[in-house]
C-alpha cells in the first residue's frame, strides 16, 4: 500500500516510494518555477515557423531560463545534453534538439523544465507550424481537452484511476490511442517521484489523492494505436505505426478542494492556435 508523508520545504531530498505532502511554502516554489516553464514557452511562440531548427529553439529555451536564474532540468539529466524536449510529429515525446528544421504541417511539442530555487517547474505544450492539416488540428485540440478533463478530477477523495479513466475513455471515443509506456509523475524538489500518473485506468483505483500532493498530468494521444517504440539514441519515443502524437502538460497542487495548476500561460497561451 502506498504511504503518504508530510514533508516540510527543507526536508532531504529522496525517492522512496511514499507520496509526499506539501505545504504552502512548496505551493509558492512551484508556483514561482512554474510559471518560469509557462514563460519559457509563451516565449517561443513567434519562433515557432518554418525553416528554425529545433537546436535553435532549445537554445533560446537555455537562454531564456538561465537568465531568469532558472537550471534546465533536463540538462545533464541521465546524460541529456540540452535543455528541452522537442517532439515533431509521430515522436510521441523525449525528441532531441538538434539540426532538424520545422516544417510548414508540423505539430510539435516542447517540453521544459526549469529548476528555481531548487522547485522543477514542468510543463509542454504543442505548437502548429506554418498550414496545419485539420487531422493534425483536431488531434491537438483533443488532447489538449483530455488534459483538463484529467485535471477536473484532481481533487481530494478521488482517486489516481479518476484521471486515468476520464482522460482514456474520452480519447478512445474520438478512435485515439493512449499511450501507457510513459506517465505523469509527482514533482517538486525532485524532478520524477511518485506517484506515478497513468492516463489510461479504472476508476475508483490506485492511491488515493490528497491536499498537498504535486504530480504533473501529461497525456500523450496518438491517432493511431497506443504502441510506442525508443529510438537506438535511448530517448526518442515514436509511435510504431508512424501515426502522429501529441502531448500537453501541466504542473498541479492538490487543494482543500480541488488544484492549483503551476504551469498556466501568464499570456494565456495555453493552448493553440496562438
Amino acid at each position: 500500500m502506498t504511504g503518504y508523508v508530510t514533508v516540510s520545504p527543507d526536508a532531504p531530498l529522496g525517492r522512496d516510494g511514499s507520496i509526499k505532502l506539501y505545504g504552502p511554502d512548496a505551493f509558492a516554489g512551484m508556483h514561482k518555477a512554474g510559471r518560469l516553464a509557462a514563460e519559457a514557452l509563451d516565449m517561443i511562440v513567434p519562433h515557432m515557423v518554418p525553416g528554425v531548427s529545433t537546436g535553435e529553439i532549445d537554445a533560446m529555451i537555455h537562454r531564456f531560463i538561465v537568465e531568469r536564474g532558472g537550471i534546465p532540468a533536463t540538462l545533464g539529466y541521465r546524460g541529456y545534453t540540452h535543455s528541452s524536449c522537442i517532439s515533431i510529429n509521430h515522436v510521441v515525446c523525449h525528441g532531441i534538439p538538434g539540426e532538424k528544421t520545422l516544417r510548414s504541417g508540423d505539430i510539435v511539442n516542447v517540453d521544459v523544465t526549469p529548476i528555481v530555487d531548487g522547485w522543477h517547474g514542468d510543463s509542454s505544450r504543442m505548437y502548429l507550424i506554418g498550414d496545419v492539416p485539420i487531422k493534425a488540428k483536431r488531434l491537438v485540440d483533443i488532447t489538449y481537452e483530455c488534459l483538463m478533463i484529467g485535471i477536473e478530477q484532481a481533487r481530494p477523495g478521488n482517486r489516481m484511476g479518476d484521471i486515468a479513466h476520464a482522460i482514456q475513455s474520452f480519447a478512445e471515443k474520438q478512435r485515439y490511442g493512449v499511450v501507457r509506456d510513459f506517465c505523469g509523475h509527482g514533482v517538486g524538489r525532485l524532478f520524477h517521484d511518485a506517484p506515478e500518473v497513468s492516463h489510461a485506468g479504472k476508476p475508483g483505483a490506485g492511491p488515493e489523492i490528497c491536499p498537498g500532493m504535486i504530480f504533473t498530468i501529461e497525456p500523450m494521444i496518438n491517432t493511431g494505436r497506443a504502441d510506442v517504440k525508443v529510438l537506438d539514441d535511448g530517448w526518442t519515443a515514436v509511435t510504431r505505426d508512424r501515426s502522429l502524437s501529441a502531448q500537453f502538460e501541466h504542473s498541479i497542487g492538490i487543494t482543500e478542494d480541488g488544484c492549483e495548476i503551476f504551469t498556466l500561460s501568464p499570456a494565456g497561451l495555453d493552448k493553440p492556435p496562438y
